[in-house]
């Protein structure tokens, strides 16, 4: 990885090898790992090394392409080099999604450890140490040093090698696309590292963050955006293989277009390509609502409203496992003779009584009542229907809407097209939940609020595309008269 002539010259003389190995990760890993790289190196490699050896950066979070040798270069070497090189780190923490994979990771630096003679040699003897969580610690005697292999899992309250808590903790790959499906799942792995990892370390711990974008809002991405606006100090970094303008990241790999596309094959799926090896997220087929739809807006507009709705998708049990009930609001605006809804911020969605969501829906109402009262939609089915009595009778405007024999997913579908056409923008802050929802029907444990939000768009838009769409709601106005 360095200047040819520098590495024979160290590779003769053991001593300055020695000193500069543990002055320099990108040396150390010149001549101890350089067996794991069978093609020349690339410019980002370099900075990948820049980036471990600076200390002054306490987190890190980086997404490369398949094959990019980043777990190499970080949860191999990089542990080794921190423990003996002039970091000399006491106590390292390697973090998986599983036990299984975590374990691999110890494994693959013992075996290190025990075959790699020029290491051995330099830096060595390496005197392993008994230690009661063998399968899943490592502590390097002569170094004073452990290493711990764990899952999102485990807890890691309390962790420590004698006097020393976590100094460097490495995550890598502690999503995947199955995992990070769900909000639940994400919420998972963004708890464990924010509420349980960074806390078991002290003030220099370092976090390293290894992942692929598999969500719009997985865990590197959260730590981009966290980096980002300031609240956390470090720095995000992404390694495609190909750049926006098609330049080839790693060249000494795929020296030709016609080795990318080789590459591309023998992948064989697009999905996996362009967010594997291109670090895009695309959306699905499967997707009802697709991220890139979503529009937002700023503040209300001040002139145009046509109505303003509620829809309720009602839940009645409250146990920890059932749904919730949801209630979205909404403004239909016309302006410059074109149809708009603006979604209300802070959707409810909650596990409520029948007398909370009664409750509930008139202060909902209430707030969104300016010169006319608000509909509430909700959906005409057993006990919804009798909600819809109960709502009348308490004063709103409720009506029950039928779904006759329409599942979930076809329910959205049908009101879909009007958010593609950018005439429904939601709140810049406030309804992160049920965008959430929507992009990821079918794929998240709750879709409550998604559901609210069809059956609101269902009324307020009607089942037509054109300028006649007005219609269902004009004749649930018609008894108000004189307004259409």
């Amino acid at each position: 990885m360095e200047n040819n002539e520098i590495i024979q010259r160290l590779l003769q003389d053991p001593k300055a090898r020695t000193v500069a190995v543990r002055r320099s990760h990108r040396l150390f890993f010149s001549m101890y790992f350089s067996h794991y790289i069978q093609c020349p190196s690339a410019p980002f490699h370099n900075e990948l090394f820049a980036l471990t050896e600076d200390c002054s950066l306490p987190l890190l979070a980086i997404t490369a392409f398949r094959g990019s040798a980043k777990s190499t270069i970080i949860s191999l070497s990089y542990v080794l080099w921190a423990i003996m090189g002039s970091h000399e780190m006491k106590y390292v923490l390697l973090v998986g999604q599983t036990q299984e994979q975590s374990r691999l990771m110890l494994k693959n630096i013992r075996e290190e450890l025990e075959c790699n003679a020029i290491l051995r040699g330099d830096l060595g003897p390496f005197r392993e140490e008994e230690d009661e969580w063998r399968n899943s610690s490592l502590v390097i005697g002569n170094y004073g040093a452990k290493i711990t292999a764990v899952s999102i899992d485990q807890s890691v309250r309390g962790m420590r090698h004698g006097a020393f808590r976590p100094d460097l903790i490495i995550c890598d790959d502690v999503e995947d696309v199955a995992s990070a499906k769900t909000k639940e799942g994400r919420e998972k792995a963004a708890k464990f590292v924010k509420g349980e990892l960074i806390p078991a370390g002290h003030q220099e711990t370092r976090i390293i963050v290894i992942g692929n974008l598999v969500h719009e809002k997985c865990l590197v991405r959260s730590l981009k955006k966290e980096i980002d606006d300031g609240t956390r100090r470090g720095a995000y970094r992404e390694y495609p293989l190909l750049t926006i303008d098609g330049k080839c990241l790693w060249p000494g790999k795929y020296p030709t277009p016609e080795a990318i596309e080789a590459e591309k094959q023998r992948v064989g799926d697009e999905a996996a390509w362009q967010r594997e090896y291109l670090l895009r997220i695309v959306s699905t087929s499967e997707r009802v609502i697709h991220p890139e739809w979503i529009r937002y807006y700023d503040y209300l507009p001040g002139h145009g409203s046509v109505i303003s709705a509620i829809g309720i998708d009602l839940a009645i049990s409250q146990n920890d496992s059932a749904d919730y009930t949801a209630m979205v609001a909404a403004n239909l605006y016309r302006i410059d003779g074109k149809y708009s809804v603006y979604i209300h911020p802070n959707p409810i969605n909650a596990r409520l009584t029948p007398w909370e969501t009664v409750e509930y829906a008139k202060n909902l109402s209430y707030s969104l009542e300016i010169n006319r009262q608000p509909f509430v939609y909700v959906e005409d089915v057993a006990y919804q229907r009798m909600m819809v009595d109960t709502l009348k009778r308490e004063g709103l405007l409720a009506r029950g809407v039928s779904v006759n024999s329409a599942d979930k997913r076809s329910r959205l579908a049908l009101v879909s097209y009007f958010v593609q056409a950018g005439r429904v923008l939601f709140p810049k802050e406030g309804c992160e939940e049920l965008i959430e929802q929507l992009t990821g029907f079918g794929g998240e444990n709750h879709d409550d609020l998604a559901d609210a939000f069809s059956i609101l768009m269902r009324k307020v838009l009607g089942r037509t595309r054109g300028e006649r769409m007005l219609a269902s709601v004009s004749e649930d106005y018609s008894h108000v008269g004189g307004f259409f």
